[in-house]
């Protein structure tokens, strides 16, 4: 049994920072704001101040897993 399969969380071991970045190659900022409207995605965004804000921000976060879960659901690509 995998360890993501022992915690339960299919996200362990992927960090943030490799989430936001596939969705932005994936969709691009405006599509991403458009799909999770947060301020980080449409006004200024960048890596740097995303991470911020979603580290500090447990309901933002939570959306973006969401739409990483989903996208990568949806291409049935092995996480």
């Amino acid at each position: 049994m995998s360890e993501s399969q022992q915690s339960g969380d299919i996200l362990h071991g992927i960090n943030l920072k490799t989430i936001l970045t596939q969705l932005v190659a994936e969709f691009g900022w405006e599509e991403l704001g458009k799909r999770i409207a947060i301020r980080c995605f449409t006004h200024d965004p960048s890596i740097a101040s995303s991470l911020k804000f979603l580290r500090r921000t447990p309901w933002a976060r939570d959306k973006v897993e969401v739409l990483y879960l989903e996208w990568k659901l949806a291409r049935k690509e092995q996480l």
